[in-house]
C-alpha cells in the first residue's frame, strides 16, 4: 500500500440517475452529491434500491441519467478508481484455499498453486498488518470470522487505493469488536488517503458514529444531510420509527 494517495477525485455527483426492470421503476431520478475526505451512508428500507445504486455506479447496473466524477481542478475525471467490499462473500469453505492464496489470485497471472515469491507473500503481509489481521494469512479462508474476512476484502478493495471506496453492508453479521475494529480502519483510510467512502448499512447507531452525510432513499432521495437532522425528519420516522440514540445502541 503506497504512503499517500494521489487521489485526484474531488466530488461525486449523480443527477437524475434512474433504474428500470421491465415495468418497474428500482430508481427514480436520484441526485445526490458526495466528497472526498467523506463518508456517505445509504439508508432505507429492503427494496428502497440502495445496492442497485451501488451496482449503477460499478457499471454492473443500465441506467439513466449522469453520474460524474470531478477532479480537483474541476475537470471530468474519466475512470476513476474504485473500490468495492461486498455485503458477503460466497465461497466454498471446504476450499483449501488460503488467505495468502486467494490475495495473490487477483495479482498475479499463473495458477497460484504454483508457488510465488517471498517478498510477495511478505506485502501481502505488510498490507494485512495495516487491517490487524496479518495473522490470517495462512488461515484456510473458510475459517476466517466475519470480522477477519471482511478486513482482509477491505485489504484487497484498497490495492490500489481507490478515488471511491463502497461498502455495501459490509459488517453484516460480524461481531460488535469486529464491526468497531472495521470502522475504525475505513474511518482511518478516508482521513489518512482522503478518498470518497460510499457505504450502505441498516446499523443505524453505527451510522451515526462513522458518517458525515446520510441519504434516505426510497427509490429516490427522499432527504440527505448530516445524521442528526435526517434522523429527525418525518421521512425517516416513516421508515424506521422514531430516533432515540439509547434505543439504537
Amino acid at each position: 500500500m503506497s504512503i499517500h494517495n494521489r487521489c485526484g477525485l474531488c466530488r461525486v455527483e449523480l443527477e437524475n440517475v434512474s433504474v428500470k426492470s421491465g415495468k418497474d421503476i428500482l430508481l427514480d431520478n436520484v441526485t445526490i452529491e458526495f466528497h472526498c475526505g467523506q463518508l456517505t451512508a445509504l439508508i432505507g428500507r429492503n427494496g428502497a434500491g440502495k445496492t442497485t445504486l451501488l451496482k449503477a455506479i460499478l457499471g454492473e447496473r443500465n441506467y439513466t441519467g449522469k453520474i460524474y466524477y470531478e477532479k480537483h481542478d474541476g475537470k471530468e475525471m474519466k475512470y476513476p478508481t474504485i473500490g468495492y467490499v461486498p455485503q458477503q462473500l460466497l465461497f466454498d469453505k471446504s476450499m483449501p484455499v488460503s488467505v495468502a492464496d486467494f490475495m495473490m489470485a487477483t495479482k498475479i497471472k499463473r495458477p497460484v498453486w504454483l508457488g510465488y515469491a517471498k517478498h510477495q507473500k511478505q506485502e501481502l503481509k505488510k498490507r494485512l498488518e495495516e487491517m490487524n489481521c496479518a495473522h490470517v494469512l495462512d488461515k484456510k479462508l473458510g475459517t476466517l470470522s466475519g470480522g477477519e474476512l471482511q478486513r482482509v476484502l477491505l485489504t484487497m478493495a484498497i490495492e490500489p487505493m481507490p478515488d471511491l471506496l463502497i461498502l455495501d453492508e459490509p459488517v453484516s453479521g460480524v461481531d460488535a469488536t469486529g464491526l468497531d475494529l472495521f470502522y475504525k480502519k475505513v474511518t482511518y483510510l478516508r482521513n489518512t488517503y482522503h478518498i470518497a467512502v460510499l457505504l450502505v448499512s441498516h446499523d443505524l447507531a453505527l451510522i451515526r458514529r462513522y458518517a458525515d452525510k446520510v441519504v434516505l432513499l426510497d427509490k429516490t432521495v427522499t432527504e440527505q444531510g448530516d445524521a442528526e437532522d435526517v434522523f429527525q425528519t418525518k421521512a425517516f420516522q416513516q421508515t424506521f420509527g422514531y430516533w432515540e440514540e439509547k434505543a439504537w445502541n
